[in-house]
């Protein structure tokens, strides 16, 4: 692969946002950490007070502290802030291994990192297995990772799956109109 391929699909992993938020429900902070998690927006610095405040002050469920991280990583991803989000989503693993959310943004995240390819795929597949609830990002981002590091079937399939789950999403079909495919 050539260098500015490489940086095509590492960009379009960059600008790919994170999304799979993790509902909070009721009326607190953490409910409006999860609804600016939602928006597709990239938020500014204030945001993240909302955040804060729900871990800090506020007696949450440990299912809402688990989805406050979650949330507030997925900000701070939006805002370049990619160890910080990587540290949350780690802090979301820890209080509860079996949030797929948590897997699948920290993949998204390593992503934009310097053969962070190579950890993703690991954390694709787990998001898949713990049942996330957008398993088409999850598939999406595994066929970036899988194609920088060379295995282009492996990719083209990722790519398929996240087409066929999310047929309304463009990203997919762009990446499988790069692929040309041949008969055996």
């Amino acid at each position: 692969m050539t260098g500015r391929f490489l940086f095509a699909l590492a960009a379009t992993a960059a600008a790919f946002p994170a999304t799979a938020a993790v509902t909070v429900i009721g009326n607190s902070s953490a409910r409006t950490c999860y609804l600016s998690a939602e928006n597709r927006t990239r938020p500014g610095p204030s945001v993240l007070g909302d955040c804060d405040l729900a871990l800090t002050a506020e007696n949450l469920v440990t299912s809402d502290r688990v989805a406050t991280f979650v949330n507030r990583g997925i900000l701070k991803l939006r805002m370049g802030r990619t160890d910080a989000a990587i540290a949350d989503f780690d802090a979301a693993i820890a209080l509860d291994g079996d949030e797929g959310e948590a897997y699948l943004n920290k993949g998204m995240a390593l992503l934009r990192m310097d053969q962070g390819w190579q950890q993703a795929v690991g954390l694709f597949d787990t998001a898949l297995s713990k049942r996330t609830r957008k398993p088409e990002v999850a598939y999406y981002g595994r066929g970036i990772a899988n194609e920088i590091g060379g295995k282009i079937r492996a990719a083209y399939d990722d790519y398929r799956q996240a087409s066929a789950l999310a047929p309304e999403w463009a990203e997919p079909k762009a990446e499988l109109a790069r692929f040309t495919v041949r008969q055996p």
